[in-house]
């Protein structure tokens, strides 16, 4: 048998009895990631002096968490080994390195992590009184400390997943993808066909040990002690209200948007151009005339729609920034054959970046006038900062959750394109671009707006704020 190590990076001035330990435990996903240590940070700021945080990680997720501890918060980590799992090729810790069926394969590999994490807090001199742990991690309600759940998901998403998961909702015919599951008992009774309900519940397996682990963790959500969503009271008040109702007590809080650590280009992975050669290519630009384009870190476009988008692009004659991940070929030739000769036909107006992108930094330059955007949450909130017009192209997961409550209800976006195998008309795409940059006062007077309610309520006696410091007391008082 194989000894079981475990690393923890102590500081003694860290382990004072005196103060309320927290542990963290992010999904490794970078969606997933990146808000929950945003939060950490805003967490290790405002209530510094009197808590203790350790952040869980296995080891090859540890370098995610150098932003964090570089900005001068006091933050334990705590390694756990990653463990073994059937579906997950050894080495592979983060589900940027799978395939996006990976997901479900990575909650279950994780859940055997709670034996040495159960070790661990009941040894511990000074044991963390609370766990604030990913959505996709419900099985920590059961490690004998109160569990708040961080949903790095729109408070929408909170509610619907919690539906699905507990109500298992099936379509009438097996073979229509198109059938409409509705949702009466949500605020707005929102309703979506088949195809865009969450993958990983459409995959769920009825009688299967794995796909039952997974169903019981989700469940296990609806009965945390508590929910820390990435949102805010002025953009989904109803929904928020509709999960305190759902969990049966009122806390639920609402901190976002969390800030960012840092607007450099290295939160996510390599970026295949220096951050401020793409700060002066857009400083050579007008105000609002810029398309960005970036489809998150998990979703990669087929050939066609690569070569629909970039001839949307080209026909448009707007200015864009395209952060591309291209297919892999089916033979051997490089991955840049796609767009041969479409770089030098667009040179001057068009910039490519290859790999991860400085989004935030981009976002938030005057030159982007709007985003094409796959509506992963984490985009949508960065989009509303930064105030701009989304143009959605929903493709998986609660993404077509976010996208209908960006165009239908809050109305600070366009739809551009949906689903993950649709190939768009680029004349069609063309005019959405152009009309993006030129057109659409009503969207954008209604992103100037939202930003505006997304800045107050992280300001000092914001709604946000307030919320943090309401949940800091709260974990504060399950010491006595």
């Amino acid at each position: 048998k194989k000894k079981l190590i475990i690393m923890t990076v102590v500081n003694d001035e860290n382990n004072n009895p005196t103060k309320t330990h927290v542990l963290i435990f992010p999904f490794p996903a970078q969606g997933h990631m990146i808000p929950l240590f945003d939060f950490t940070h805003r967490l290790a700021l405002r209530g510094g002096s009197s808590l203790t945080i350790t952040v869980l990680l296995t080891p090859k997720n540890l370098p995610f968490l150098s932003p964090l501890l570089s900005s001068g918060v006091n933050v334990e980590t705590l390694v756990l080994p990653f463990p073994f799992h059937p579906s997950i090729p050894s080495g592979v810790e983060n589900v940027q390195d799978l395939p996006p069926s990976g997901f479900h394969s990575m909650i279950h590999a994780l859940g055997d992590l709670h034996a040495p994490l159960l070790s661990w807090i009941t040894s511990h001199p000074s044991p963390p009184v609370a766990i604030v742990s990913d959505f996709f991690l419900g099985w920590t309600q059961n490690l004998g400390i109160p569990r708040f759940e961080f949903s790095p998901s729109a408070a929408i998403g909170c509610c619907i997943f919690n539906t699905l998961w507990t109500e298992m909702p099936t379509r009438k015919n097996d073979d229509d993808d198109d059938e409409i599951l509705e949702f009466p008992n949500v605020p707005n009774c929102p309703k979506y066909p088949w195809s865009q309900i969450s993958s990983i519940y459409r995959s769920y397996v009825h009688g299967d040990p794995a796909w039952e682990f997974i169903r019981d963790s989700f469940r296990d959500n609806v009965a945390s002690w508590g929910v820390v969503v990435n949102s805010f009271s002025a953009m989904e008040s109803v929904y928020l209200e509709h999960l305190k109702l759902e969990m049966g007590h009122s806390r639920v809080w609402a901190v976002g948007p969390v800030l960012l650590l840092s607007d450099a280009g290295n939160r996510g992975g390599r970026t295949s151009i220096p951050v401020d050669h793409v700060m002066s290519w857009l400083d050579a630009r007008e105000d609002n005339t810029v398309v960005y384009v970036c489809f998150g870190s998990q979703s990669v476009l087929t050939k066609e729609q690569t070569l629909a988008l970039a001839s949307g692009l080209e026909k448009s004659g707007v200015h864009f920034v395209w952060a591309v991940k291209e297919p892999v070929q089916e033979d051997d030739s490089t991955r840049g054959n796609i767009l041969d000769g479409f770089e030098d036909r667009v040179a001057g107006r068009g910039l490519m970046i290859r790999g991860w992108a400085p989004q935030v930094a981009v976002l938030r330059h005057r030159a982007v006038g709007a985003f094409l955007t796959h509506c992963g949450w984490n985009s949508v909130v960065e989009a509303v900062v930064a105030g701009v017009l989304m143009l959605t192209w929903p493709m998986r997961a609660d993404q077509f959750i976010d996208a209908s409550l960006v165009v239908d209800e809050l109305k600070v976006g366009v739809r551009a394109c949906e689903g993950p195998d649709t190939v768009p008309d680029p004349d069609e795409l063309a005019r959405v671009f152009a009309d993006s940059v030129t057109g659409k006062q009503t969207e954008r007077n209604g992103v100037v707006k939202l930003k505006q309610a997304a800045l107050d309520a992280i300001q000092e006696r914001g709604s946000s704020v307030n919320d943090l410091d309401e949940f800091i007391e709260h974990v504060i008082s399950l010491r006595q």
